[in-house]
């Protein structure tokens, strides 16, 4: 569910403060752990390390990303793919006939 519009967006105290140390365009990645922070404004331009359960994905902000959260950006599942040993019978049929 979202959030009350009276509250507002919420954003991290901390996250906040990391901001506005840093100067516009710095290259730098604000390292976080806070995956339901809110994409505000101020945060457009800068780098995010996005913390997904075991690393830090980087995470570039631009204007189109303002109102969602930032663990959106950092999947916390790693896809492999469907298929099994049928699957891998396939590719290798298909490589085969490649070369």
């Amino acid at each position: 569910m979202s959030r009350s519009s009276k509250k507002g967006p919420y954003v991290d105290p901390k996250l906040l403060k990391k901001i506005a140390n840093l100067k516009p365009g710095d290259k730098s990645a604000i390292k976080t752990w806070s995956r339901d922070s809110e994409i505000s404004p101020e945060m457009v331009g800068f780098v995010f390390a996005v913390h997904n359960g075991k690393d830090f994905i980087t995470v570039r902000i631009v204007e189109e990303m303002i109102g969602h959260r930032l663990g959106e950006f950092s999947p916390t599942r790693k896809f492999t793919r469907h298929g099994g040993k049928m699957q891998k019978e396939l590719e290798k049929k298909t490589t085969e006939t490649k070369k």
